[in-house]
């Protein structure tokens, strides 16, 4: 059998998979970790100073108790920098038509509270990643997305 020129052929591009969907939800971290870091460590430092200059009021007592608080702030200050490995790590998820995908240290979230067989990626404090996940979910994988629920509960610390 024959096509004239105006007849499709079975040569017809195929449609392209939407490109997929790269999202960063530990992108601000690293901003949050130092702000926190110094914050802390410019206290431990402003309280042993003082304890070792005499600025404190008080016997001696008051003055070993503000050098030791001031040890404990500035410890605090400096795991940022002593974790930041850690801290610095990438943590995107990546939406594409085989569904989400992400690196190896979220792997916790396998099985995580009610979920079985399956992920649960508690959103936490980052509410504006859902309306990206939500449109992600939507496009690539509508078949397997059951939405995102208020489950009523927060994990850690938000």
């Amino acid at each position: 059998m024959t096509y004239g020129p105006e007849q499709p052929s079975h040569d017809a591009p195929r449609r392209q998979p939407a490109p997929p969907v790269v999202l960063d939800v530990g992108a601000d971290t690293k901003v949050r970790a130092l702000a926190g870091g110094a914050v802390a460590g410019v206290i431990g430092l402003v309280a042993i100073l003082s304890a070792l200059t005499g600025q404190t009021t008080g016997s001696e007592g008051t003055a070993v108790a503000v050098g030791l608080v001031g040890l404990v702030f500035l410890g605090i200050g400096l795991l940022p920098l002593i974790a930041w490995k850690k801290v610095a790590r990438p943590r995107r998820l990546v939406f594409d038509a085989f569904g989400v995908r992400w690196h190896q240290e979220m792997e916790h979230l396998w099985e995580f509270h009610t979920v079985e067989n399956g992920y649960r990626l508690p959103l936490g404090s980052s509410p504006r990643h859902i309306p990206v996940i939500e449109r992600a979910m939507r496009q690539h994988r509508p078949g397997a997305y059951l939405g995102i629920r208020d489950e009523g509960f927060t994990v850690g610390l938000v």
